[in-house]
């Protein structure tokens, strides 16, 4: 973390705190950045000087959302709750249930970006699909070790699942997780060589 001379956060690091807590709960269309002055307790010069324009801020936010969320959260906490690269894969619906019933539960800010940048040159917009992208290249590794017939065509159908139960459940749906586990373990199944089968029935 920066810090100033005094021992207490820099400038920059009030400000990107801020701003990850704001673009977190309400996304960063929704949040000016009036707000994140006001809420980092700095002059919008300094905003500026510190992050050249709103989108250098997103881009920050998202590197440090991927980091948090993506890998000390999610993937963290699925390698802590099994060791079998097949039970890691259903074990990602264990992990996101228990976020899905958290009281600041606030949905996936990257999928968020998408439905608001149509333009697929924008370095925000490229930033949220490269998530994506490693999020599937996690899944990919997983299905691969697990032994499943066409990886690549798993991976992109695990993430499908995972998509699926992040928007029921942002609209209200307390069991998706559950219901996409259960469409997982089908799915499993009958991706997995014959003698691996039983291990996920």
């Amino acid at each position: 973390m920066d810090t100033t001379a005094a021992g207490g956060p820099s400038a920059r690091e009030r400000i990107l705190d801020t701003a990850y807590d704001l673009f977190s709960r309400h996304g960063t269309h929704a949040v000016g950045v009036d707000a994140i002055v006001a809420g980092s307790g700095v002059a919008k010069m300094s905003l500026y000087r510190n992050f050249g324009s709103k989108d250098e801020l997103i881009l920050e936010f998202l590197r440090r959302r991927e980091q948090l969320w993506g890998r000390d959260f999610l993937i963290a906490e699925v390698e802590a709750r099994a060791d079998d690269p097949a039970e890691r894969l259903l074990a990602i619906f264990d992990v996101l249930g228990g976020w899905y019933a958290r009281n600041d539960f606030e949905g996936c800010s990257f999928t968020k970006l998408l439905f608001t940048i149509d333009d697929p040159d924008h370095p925000v917009r490229r930033a949220a699909v490269h998530h994506i992208d490693n999020v599937r290249a996690w899944l990919l590794g997983l299905a691969s070790d697990a032994g499943v017939d066409d990886p690549d065509g798993f991976s992109r159908q695990w993430y499908v699942l995972m998509t699926g139960s992040l928007v029921s459940a942002t609209a209200g749906d307390t069991e998706a997780a559950c219901r996409a586990a259960d469409l997982g373990r089908l799915l499993l199944s009958a991706a997995l060589p014959a003698r691996d089968r039983q291990a996920t029935s």
